[in-house]
């Protein structure tokens, strides 16, 4: 298949969660045979068009028009203030893209499917829509409703119309599909496909072992500490604050261990407070940066329990790394979860702990469960590992997303 590909983030760009994927689908959709045009957010520093094997990258280069785009804003954008810049950025990114598909490369070739990725490419998908009469599939990886519990209405619009004039849509898990369709989003065009994790890369066999003790170090771990590690974005509904919360909890039980949380976000300073305020800075290590894939997973290795508390996850990357990584972990389960899809709470196939990430006495309790038994943890990170290389390997990920591309092109 020829296919149209358009995503906020890809290589070397990468943000978030939505880079991540698209670094992983992208070569495995080209692997199984197909030619995909990709196109793709420039920073000022990059090339516009290259070509590797069958992906073909543009990225237009971003044009400054804020204070035009300003002069003919809705009462919505005009409170996006300071913001309205990124706005420009996503607009003037969707524009081009979708003018140079139009005018020059769907004459060039005939595609067979058109692939757009969250709210970030709507603009582009519903241009292409009402210019061309191509079949068009909508990943929803996560709602303005989800992110922020209300949000930008014209965010919402975007999404909403996206969702109507697509043929398809695909999300990362039955939960997400649930919300999507309280939203009232067409349940018949409603697929799933749960993500992957990179089972070659997230293995004990690659940890940079040295790098580990560096990072012992860096952190003043001692012997026999245990460590509780969160990694993602310090945002409300990850559920960190509440971790903050739950730590003195752990600590009344298990006084010999350390928490490190490893992430950037808008609640960083609160967090920072939190843990002055309970007076444990010896026992909370916070780092806000972005790290190497190499240092993402040697913190997973030198953890004894990874926690991600999300009260609102789409589906959550982080805990199949950690599970790839053999370590048990504790998940928010309630509201939207894809954790609670992921990871098996009970049973000889137990993998972790599900918790209620509203409440701090509940993280801590899911804690303290994996602490007390290490063999117990033991065998939930072996069987945690399993069920990555069976149920999310990137193979996986990639032969079901083309089975549901196949099937939409044919219509």
């Amino acid at each position: 298949m020829k296919i149209a590909y358009f995503v906020w983030e890809y290589p070397p760009l990468l943000v978030g969660g939505l880079g991540t994927y698209a670094s992983q689908i992208v070569p495995r959709l080209a692997k199984l045979g197909n030619e995909l045009t990709v196109f793709t957010l420039n920073d000022g520093n990059l090339k516009t068009s290259e070509k590797s094997g069958k992906i073909e990258l543009h990225r237009p280069k971003i044009i400054e028009g804020t204070n035009t785009i300003s002069y003919i804003s809705n009462e919505d954008l005009k409170k996006w203030g300071e913001h309205l810049k990124f706005f420009n950025n996503i607009f003037s990114y969707n524009y081009l893209s979708a003018a140079k598909f139009i005018n020059e490369i769907s004459k060039k070739k005939k595609f067979d499917l058109v692939v757009i990725n969250d709210w970030l490419s709507t603009i582009a998908g519903l241009i292409i829509k009402q210019n061309l009469n191509l079949p068009i599939v909508f990943h929803i990886h996560s709602t303005e409703q989800q992110r922020t519990g209300d949000g930008s209405q014209t965010i919402k619009t975007l999404e909403k119309e996206m969702g109507e004039k697509a043929n398809s849509i695909i999300t990362v898990s039955y939960s997400m599909k649930e919300h999507l369709i309280s939203l009232g989003y067409p349940q018949e065009k409603i697929n799933v496909v749960w993500n992957g994790c990179d089972t070659d890369k997230y293995k004990l066999e690659n940890v940079n072992w040295r790098l580990v003790e560096e990072l012992k170090r860096k952190y003043n771990i001692r012997e026999g500490e245990k460590i509780v590690f969160f990694i993602g974005r310090l945002t409300f509904v990850k559920g960190v604050e509440n971790l903050v919360f739950s730590f003195p909890l752990v600590l009344k039980e298990f006084p010999n261990t350390k928490l490190i949380i490893l992430g950037k976000g808008e609640e960083y300073n609160s967090i920072v407070e939190l843990i002055r305020r309970f007076n444990i800075e010896d026992k909370v290590i916070i780092r806000s940066e972005f790290v190497s894939e190499e240092e993402r997973i040697a913190h997973y290795a030198l953890s004894d329990v990874c926690v991600f508390p999300s009260f609102a996850e789409p589906f959550g990357i982080v805990s199949l790394e950690a599970m790839a990584m053999k370590k048990p972990v504790v998940v928010g389960a309630s509201g939207i979860s894809g954790f609670r899809e992921q990871v098996i709470p009970e049973g000889e196939e137990q993998t972790g702990i599900h918790i209620n990430g509203k409440n701090p006495e509940d993280i801590a309790w899911g804690i303290k469960e994996i602490l007390k038994n290490p063999e117990r943890a033991k065998k939930m990170g072996e069987n945690g590992r399993k069920r990555v290389e069976k149920t999310f390997n990137l193979e996986v990920l990639a032969r079901n997303t083309m089975f549901l591309y196949e099937k939409i092109a044919k219509n």
